[in-house]
């Protein structure tokens, strides 16, 4: 049998298991009506996006470009100098970027007649945005139009060096001046070297007092470098901040990606996985066309059908103005097409901005419930009734997320994520917020939740952004990752230069396996300033110790900083090989993705490129393993009493390595808050292991344990809950040699 007819004869079936009974009644067949309704209503956020959003919004430079018009010739300088300052900002973030450095320059001319009425260094605040104005049309002259694999990634070198250098050359002059007055400015040092990187004057051009070592971007130097390979696949598609989602939507046993664009007239895109080096943009045929805007999505099989269907959030960041903005529930027929039934399913009643939710059987019935995060409104817990429709139960269950100073107010939380810290088999949930104190939300087993996160001391960093459960070292307790997000450049150039700040840190909670934790971040060496926004775990190695991905930045031009990439070292601490590995992205990245495109047994890191602004667009990447000899598993499980995928089921495998004997753990879901790994298939590394000498699986709604014994690596198999053998798959999809 052919690894794609093993496939298929899983798929079939799969879908004679349903037939049969196992996994509930058949999903209700979706509204046509529902799907056109909220077609109608993402149409018209898109014609009033540039009256409403701040963003997007083309009124205010035009209100601005009127009012400095009808000024006297003289007079009127207080305004006259606001105008031009508000009016290079819009210009910049629309793309004008010549109308930007126009306003600039006229501002910095005006300030002697503000003198006294301004910041008194506002003077270098204007020249910091002037350099930056030039850098960023440099950056759109060369790795905007011209982009390819090394566009970005620092320390910028060969086919990442601009060929028009005339905007990073003009940078060099705006920020040299400004260090001349300011020679501690961390954010001007940081933006200095990486323009001479542009041009490829570094480290030979940059004034001593201001040259960054170049050590300092090196990496562990046996660490392989990973290819950006998106262009060369049809992956690097083109737009602002989103979501992705590396899933099987279509049923062929080959990984596809979904992005989202959170541009107000961009619709979803899926990309159907073709093999041999290939990817298909199905977006249209996939009934994707009109679904605009998401900054994220992810997957959860919520009608327990046995495919994989979408949540795409919106209305982050904008207030009022993202009340507007309806999330989307999109059903999949399980061939990878998809019909939006939000409406039917009782979840676009209320519409309150988000970016951040997640999926769990917090009742363990069987069935997947939602929780979403929102922004100053109350978070919602959505009860799957088990018939197609949910039904919002966050202010019986106690976990809206209202503010603790008394006060009337919820949080504004910006992450989501369930585990089961406490092993009671009921998951729980943690909710970073950017503002106010975490939360971690312990399940009672009875439809409720206490809040005892500052009990356990888990309610740290104060300004949070993604978070997630995890056991970064394998003794089977879950930890928790709390990321920091003080959204200025200043903050994190002061930490990569090594000068002091105030800003807080990236912080990772070990569980001690008593319900308690304690903060490890310094110790593992992870503590640092990376204003992380997307975000996602996986194994790159192959070690059996998860390593993780941060997509950094902020929507601000002068948020440039390289996303980062974190080595586990056997669960005893982290190394940075963002440089060594070729991650350093400087674009602003969003959703983060592991997983094994091209199925020869180690994952690949897919990130969702661009900014807020619509002149911060860049193209997405794939970064391609060159893998590490070492040995895998992939699981498929398979629910009958728990939820069909499994979420939230808890796989141990036990190996030999080397004559010792540790245990791998892996719990099942999508991974961290922004972004979402496959969760048809379970990536596995077993080091140098060529057999696990027992599989486990715990499943959560029933407390049933399986155990296989002597299971050989390299495999792909799946698991029937409740059945004694596992199924084998005897090859592997459409391998493809490096």
């Amino acid at each position: 049998m052919s690894a794609r007819e093993s496939f298929a004869y899983l798929s079939v079936g799969l879908a004679l298991t349903w037939l049969s009974g196992c996994g509930g009644p058949p999903p209700p067949v979706p509204s046509a009506n529902a799907h056109a309704r909220m077609l109608e209503a993402l149409d018209g956020i898109r014609i009033d996006a540039p009256f409403e959003n701040t963003f997007f919004g083309t009124a205010e430079r035009d209100r601005g470009e009127q009012r400095l018009a009808s000024l006297p010739t003289s007079g009127f300088e207080s305004e006259r100098f606001g105008l031009h300052c508000m009016l290079s900002h819009r210009h910049l973030s629309l793309g004008n970027g010549e109308a930007a450095v126009g306003h600039l320059n006229r501002a910095i001319e005006s300030l002697p007649s503000v003198r006294g009425k301004v910041r008194p260094d506002m003077e270098m605040i204007l020249q910091l945005q002037l350099g930056v104005a030039y850098l960023r049309q440099g950056e759109t002259e060369n790795c905007v139009h011209c982009n390819n694999g090394e566009s970005c990634l620092i320390p910028i070198q060969a086919g990442g060096i601009h060929e028009k250098q005339d905007g990073s050359k003009k940078a060099i002059e705006c920020l040299t001046e400004l260090l001349k007055q300011q020679p501690d400015n961390a954010t001007a040092i940081w933006l200095l070297n990486v323009a001479y990187m542009t041009i490829g004057g570094y480290p030979s051009d940059v004034p001593d007092l201001f040259l960054i070592p170049p050590e300092r971007f090196d990496g562990p130097p046996d660490f392989p470098r990973f290819s950006n390979v998106a262009k060369d696949l049809g992956l690097d598609s083109f737009g602002l901040c989103g979501g992705a989602i590396v899933e099987d939507f279509d049923g062929d046993g080959l990984l596809d990606v979904m992005v989202s664009n959170w541009d107000t007239g961009a619709s979803l895109q899926l990309f159907l996985n073709a093999g041999a080096d290939k990817f298909v943009d199905a977006s249209d045929v996939a009934g994707l066309a009109g679904l605009y805007g998401g900054l994220n999505i992810l997957q959860a099989d919520y009608d327990n059908d046995g495919d994989y269907d979408v949540l795409v959030l919106r209305g982050a960041w904008l207030g009022d103005v993202g009340t507007r903005y309806p999330n989307s529930l999109l059903q999949n027929d399980g061939r990878g097409h998809f019909t939006d039934v939000t409406f039917d399913a009782g979840l676009g009643d209320r519409h309150y901005p988000t970016q951040t939710a997640g999926w769990a059987d917090f009742d363990n019935d069987g069935d997947l419930d939602l929780f979403v995060g929102n922004e100053k409104y109350p978070c919602q817990l959505f009860e799957n009734s088990g018939d197609g429709r949910f039904k919002d139960v966050a202010e019986q269950a106690g976990v809206e997320n209202k503010v603790r100073s008394g006060q009337f107010g919820f949080g504004f939380t910006k992450g989501v994520t369930w585990g089961d810290y406490d092993g009671d088999r009921f998951p729980d949930l943690y909710l970073s917020n950017n503002g106010e104190p975490n939360r971690l939300y312990r399940n009672n087993g009875n439809k409720t939740f206490t809040d005892v996160a500052a009990k356990l001391g888990v309610d740290k960093p104060l300004r949070a952004f993604p978070t997630w459960f995890w056991d970064f070292n394998n003794d089977g307790i879950l930890d928790i990752y709390a990321s920091a997000y003080w959204a200025e450049a200043r903050y994190f150039a002061a930490d990569f230069l090594g000068h002091q700040h105030e800003a807080e840190k990236d912080h990772l909670y070990q569980g001690d396996g008593k319900g308690g934790f304690r903060e490890v971040g310094e110790q593992c060496q992870i503590a640092h300033v990376t204003l992380p926004m997307g975000s996602n775990f996986g194994d790159l190695n192959n070690d059996g110790y998860l390593d993780f991905y941060l997509g950094t930045g902020y929507p601000a031009f002068e948020g440039l900083m390289p996303n980062r990439m974190y080595l586990n070292q056997g669960g005893m601490n982290f190394i940075d090989v963002t440089y060594s590995g070729g991650f350093g992205h400087l674009q602003k990245g969003h959703g983060v993705a592991f997983g094994d495109f091209d199925n020869d047994g180690d994952q690949d890191v897919f990130i969702e490129m661009g900014g807020a602004y619509q002149a911060d667009g860049f193209a997405n990447a794939l970064f391609e393993n060159p893998g590490f000899g070492n040995h895998w598993l992939k699981i498929r499980l398979v629910g009958r009493q728990s939820n069909r995928t499994g979420v939230g089921a808890r796989i141990k495998a036990v190996i030999n390595e080397e004559g010792q004997q540790r245990s791998i753990y892996k719990w099942v879901g999508s991974g961290g808050s922004f972004g979402a790994n496959p969760v048809s298939r379970q990536e596995i590394g077993l080091a140098g292991a060529t057999t696990i000498e027992e599989l486990e699986i715990l499943w959560p709604t029933t407390n049933l344990t399986q155990r296989f014994q002597q299971v050989a690596a390299d495999q792909c198999i799946e698991i029937v809950e409740g059945e004694s053998e596992f199924r084998h798959l005897p090859d592997n999809p459409l391998p493809r040699a490096h």
